[in-house]
C-alpha cells in the first residue's frame, strides 16, 4: 500500500500535444487546445482557472503546431515567467503516455496532470486541492448511462479505483474519469517510474498515461477516486463537444482573471 503525501501543489502539467483529427477541419492547422470556446482558447480557460485556484507553476507539453501554443501563451501570460512549454516531438506516432514521458523530469514534487481537452472550473480545482491526501486521486463525475469514448471507472467499496478502461462493460463501470489527477507524495515517485518504465517497451508508445494509473490501481493499490459531481466540466473531443462547453462555460467568460493580450 503506497503511503500518503499532504503538501499542496504549486504545479501542473497540461498534455496538449494533439491535434485533435476528430475535429477536423477545425483542427486542420490549428490543435485542439487553441480552438475557441465563448471567445477564449481551451489552453486559457485551462491557464486562467489554474491560476486563479493558487497554481503557480504551469508546464504545457505541446506538439502539433507547438509554435502556436508557444505564441499564443509568450503572448497571454508575458508576465507569468513560470508558464512554459515542452516540445514532444512524438505526437503524431504516440498518444498522451508519450507526453508524460516528456514532462517526467517536471514530476519532482505534488502536482496536478490535466489533459489538454478537459475544461474546467475553478471552484472544481479548489475542491480537489481540499480533498484529503490521498497519493493518487483520480477525479470522476457520474451519470446514468456510459457511452464507448468514456474512460469508464470501476470503483471498490472505499471508493478506490479497481480498474480504468473504455473497455469496461456497463456492469463494470461506476463512474468516468474527467482528466485530470491529483499526485502527491510517494504517488509522484511511483508514476514517474512506471512512465520511464512502460515506454522501455515501443508497444506502449500508443498507450494513454491512464493505462498506468490502472495498473497501478492492480498491483499497488491506494489509487482514490474523487468525485466532482455537481461541478462543471467538459471533455472536447467532437463538434458537438464545443457546442456544448461554449452552453456550459459562456456565461463564466468574464470570470476568471485573464491575462490582456
Amino acid at each position: 500500500m503506497i503511503k500518503q503525501g499532504s503538501q499542496f501543489p504549486s504545479k501542473a502539467i497540461i498534455l496538449s500535444a494533439g491535434q485533435g483529427r476528430r475535429l477536423l477541419p477545425l483542427t486542420e492547422n490549428t490543435p485542439k487546445c487553441l480552438l475557441p470556446v465563448a471567445g477564449r482558447p481551451v489552453i486559457a480557460w485551462q491557464i486562467d482557472a489554474l491560476l486563479a485556484a493558487g497554481i503557480r507553476e504551469i508546464v504545457v507539453v505541446a506538439g502539433f503546431q507547438s509554435c502556436q501554443v508557444e505564441a499564443l501563451l509568450a503572448e497571454r501570460y508575458r508576465e507569468q515567467v513560470s508558464i512554459r512549454v515542452l516540445f514532444n516531438p512524438f505526437y503524431e506516432v504516440a498518444d498522451n503516455l508519450a507526453s508524460c514521458w516528456i514532462a517526467r523530469q517536471e514530476m519532482d514534487a505534488d502536482f496536478l496532470l490535466l489533459n489538454g481537452d478537459t475544461l474546467l472550473t475553478e471552484d472544481l480545482l479548489a475542491s480537489v486541492l481540499r480533498a484529503r491526501a490521498a497519493p493518487i486521486m483520480l477525479c470522476v463525475d457520474f451519470k446514468t448511462v456510459y457511452d464507448e469514448d468514456d474512460m469508464k471507472v470501476q470503483l471498490d467499496a472505499q471508493r478506490q479505483i479497481r480498474q480504468i478502461s473504455k473497455k469496461l462493460s456497463a456492469d463494470e463501470t461506476d463512474a468516468e474519469s474527467i482528466g485530470l489527477i491529483y499526485f502527491r507524495g510517494q504517488g509522484v515517485q511511483l508514476f514517474r517510474q512506471a512512465v520511464e518504465q512502460a515506454l522501455r517497451d515501443a508497444r506502449n508508445l500508443g498507450s494513454w498515461y491512464l493505462a498506468i494509473i490502472d495498473g497501478l490501481a492492480k498491483e499497488v493499490g491506494g489509487v482514490c477516486s474523487q468525485s466532482v459531481a455537481g461541478f462543471l466540466w467538459c471533455e472536447i473531443d467532437y463538434i458537438h463537444d464545443l457546442h456544448k462547453a461554449e452552453k456550459y462555460f459562456g456565461s463564466l467568460a468574464g470570470g476568471y482573471h485573464r491575462q490582456k493580450a
